[in-house]
């Protein structure tokens, strides 16, 4: 399956609490609307945990100074059918609507994005 992470920073003019809250119940019904029509197969929102000790726990050992509000992760069968929702003029249209949505929350200069293929290393 082919997976777009998506690792986001909110835009500075929102709280985290109204950065999550229209995360959550905004954008991410927006999403399911249009998922059938870009042929998505599953969609995940990970809300970074408000914890300074526990964020810097990870963070400090490594260097890492700064931190995404979160990650949307989204799952296609493959490239061909990411291709091809994006092929129909409907698909450009969900794709252009949820893209506007975003910039209403999302410091996309500031966020990353990219596809990836998931390599399971292990799973007890």
């Amino acid at each position: 399956m082919l997976k777009c992470v998506y690792c986001v920073r909110r835009l500075p003019s929102l709280s985290p609490e109204e950065f999550t809250d229209y995360w959550l119940n905004r954008h991410g019904p927006l999403v399911k609307k249009h998922a059938p029509t870009l042929g998505m197969k599953r969609y995940v929102q990970s809300h970074t945990v408000p914890s300074e000790e526990l964020n810097a726990a990870a963070q400090d050992p490594r260097g890492i100074k700064d931190q995404y509000d979160g990650i949307t992760e989204v799952w296609w069968e493959s490239v061909d059918s990411l291709a091809g929702a994006l092929a129909t003029p409907e698909g450009q249209e969900a794709n252009r609507i949820l893209s506007e949505d975003e910039a209403r929350f999302v410091d996309c200069a500031n966020s990353a994005i990219f596809f990836s293929i998931e390599h399971e290393i292990f799973s007890f």
